[in-house]
């Protein structure tokens, strides 16, 4: 499987977990039976490093929003800029630029192109105050 595909099966996932209250063990196991797939070894890192980091990631997300409540986030984006916030923290051989436009693209395909350009912005802050 390719790391396109992984992201966006972490991203599914991170974003089921966002609304349903089971534990993400349980929320994998019954995915994996749904779709009768099994997560790659990359999948697993980004969705469970996603979820134990998501109190520090979230810290990036709030003092980057430009006006912005992350209440007013929908699901998808949230999902999304935590997953890209994953990689662009811990994940040191990830470029911020792949991060970034792997962001963009899940986000044109589960959200809208005004979505697509706002995880864009955020991401792009976060980068530049990192550097």
């Amino acid at each position: 499987m390719n790391r396109r595909k992984s992201r966006e099966q972490a991203f599914i996932l991170l974003f089921e977990s966002s609304f349903n209250l089971q534990e993400i063990d349980k929320i994998v196991k019954e995915a994996e039976c749904a779709r009768g797939e099994k997560l790659d070894d990359f999948s697993k890192s980004l969705l469970y490093g996603t979820i134990e980091n998501t109190e520090n990631i979230d810290k990036y997300i709030d003092g980057n929003l430009n006006g912005w409540q992350k209440s007013r986030l929908s699901y998808v984006v949230i999902s999304i800029l935590r997953l890209s916030l994953y990689e662009i923290l811990y994940c040191d051989e990830i470029p911020s630029g792949v991060s970034i436009n792997e962001a963009v693209e899940l986000a044109k395909k589960y959200g809208s192109p005004e979505e697509a350009s706002y995880i864009n912005g955020v991401l792009g802050s976060v980068v530049r105050k990192l550097l």
